[in-house]
């Protein structure tokens, strides 16, 4: 089956996001909220699980369990999201118009996952 190709570039940015938190660990220990426990073995998991799901959503068996799967990590998401506008150290002295940009992107991000479970 043939996908559009801005599905493989979905596939793509999590694979790449997913590698990126094997490269770069601590950028996103920086930004978990102090209640989590084990932050670096919950960064390498996310890692682990965007790689996979980015790969999932390219295979006709897996894509529709890997899109539920990127939404429900995406909606986790949000407690980071909401951590950084919350902890100035978090937020990376970013300003607050930004950390809330990003907050709105991830819907953004859902509503993509989402536009593909009709292919």
């Amino acid at each position: 089956m043939h996908y559009p190709w801005h599905l493989y570039l979905m596939a793509v940015m999590y694979i790449v996001a997913g590698i990126m938190h094997f490269i770069k660990p601590r950028a996103y220990m920086r930004i978990m909220p102090r209640y989590l426990p084990a932050h670096k073995k919950l960064v390498f998991l996310s890692g682990f699980a965007e790689i996979l799901l980015g790969i999932g959503i390219c295979l006709p068996l897996f894509k529709n369990c890997a899109i539920y799967g990127i939404v429900a990590m995406l909606i986790s998401f949000f407690i980071v999201h909401f951590y950084m506008l919350s902890s100035k150290k978090a937020g990376m002295n970013l300003p607050k118009w930004l950390l809330w940009a990003r907050v709105g992107l991830q819907f953004l991000l859902i509503y993509w996952a989402l536009f593909y479970l009709k292919y």
